[in-house]
């Protein structure tokens, strides 16, 4: 008798511990998704304010043709982006698509002094932080669920229930380049 009581109590044990993991698994991923929301609020926000900017430049800029087809395609790339993986790389050619822009931009001082463009671009900088503020939280919070679903024996355990390791949201290549200015 005393044989199946410690056989049930540590069946009993197992259980607990089983659905701990389980539990906690999934609400480490579930502060990703959730992190990835945040991600895709901002891009949103980005996307909206793109054609203003664009078409504040156009408005000055008329034969930089190149330049606005590459951050329409971009832009159109990243919103059409579906994966983490997918909106990664079309973000990386996004921003390297406003990069442009700007360096456009910057050739035209009525378009520099004026205030609506000056708007957009603050505007476009304080969602710009916004993107990196939630790009941090979701890698934070990625480095988690990683750690959780590689270390021993949650390891075991997230194998068997098909939790997959998430993708980080790196910097665009190149970013690691300090710009040259000149004045």
């Amino acid at each position: 008798m005393e044989l199946i009581f410690i056989i049930l109590g540590v069946v009993a044990v197992i259980a607990i511990w089983l659905i701990a993991v389980f539990n906690g698994l999934i609400k480490t991923r579930n502060r990703v998704d959730e992190a990835w929301s945040d991600i895709e609020v901002q891009l949103k926000r980005r996307y909206d304010l793109i054609p203003n900017i664009v078409n504040s430049v156009k408005g000055y800029a008329k034969h930089e043709d190149n330049v606005f087809t590459k951050v329409t395609e971009a832009r159109a790339n990243a919103i059409q982006a579906k994966t983490p993986g997918e909106h990664f790389e079309a973000e990386n050619m996004l921003s390297g698509a406003l990069k442009s822009l700007f360096a456009v931009s910057e050739n035209y001082p009525q378009l520099q002094a004026s205030e609506n463009f000056l708007h957009l671009q603050k505007e476009l900088v304080d969602t710009e932080d916004k993107v990196q503020s939630a790009r941090r939280f979701y890698n934070g919070n990625v480095r988690d669920f990683n750690t959780k679903v590689q270390v021993f024996p949650t390891n075991m355990i997230a194998g068997m229930l098909g939790f997959k390791k998430y993708e980080f949201f790196d910097a665009p290549a190149g970013s690691e380049v300090v710009p040259e200015v000149k004045f």
